[in-house]
């Protein structure tokens, strides 16, 4: 499975990146309906930091965020939102060889973006400091400037000529 296509489905929601139930459901090639069943059964493996139910809030947020073809006909409940580690116990819950190739291709992904967002952090911290560096020199250079404009100015004003012409 192309990482795009996961990468597309995972969302950040309360500071956490989530896959949805109706998305996981998509890749497992199930339905949503049984993929809740299934969790429900076995809750006590999906703690809230595992997985959690959105708000309608959130829910209607994120429907304006993302145009889904999941979302046409409506939803009766809030979807689930599984962390990383929810997704990885759901291979535990749902029983299938499909399930368990895409929940390592899914487990993959988010370890890549989470390398990703690594070495992200990493060149924002170069940056700073090379900004922080480079505005040292410039300080230098656009007080040197300035202090040459000035001395030009300065020089400009002692040579004024004698203007001729009508004076009043």
């Amino acid at each position: 499975m192309e990482v795009q296509i996961i990468k597309d489905k995972i969302h950040e929601i309360r500071g956490h990146k989530v896959m949805l139930d109706f998305h996981l459901a998509e890749l497992y090639e199930t339905e949503t309906k049984r993929l809740k069943e299934a969790v429900r059964r076995n809750i006590s493996r999906f703690p809230e930091d595992f997985m959690f139910e959105l708000s309608k809030e959130e829910f209607e947020n994120l429907r304006t965020q993302i145009a889904s073809s999941s979302f046409h006909g409506g939803t009766r409940y809030a979807p689930f939102a599984f962390t990383e580690q929810g997704v990885a116990m759901l291979a535990s819950v749902i029983n299938s060889s499909k399930a368990i190739q895409i929940n390592i291709q899914i487990v993959r992904t988010f370890v890549l973006l989470r390398r990703y967002s690594l070495n992200h952090k990493d060149l924002n911290q170069r940056l700073a400091l090379l900004e922080q560096k480079v505005d040292v020199k410039f300080k230098d250079i656009y007080s040197a400037l300035n202090f040459l404009i000035q001395e030009k100015e300065q020089e400009i004003k002692s040579k004024e000529r004698k203007r001729i012409g009508f004076k009043n």
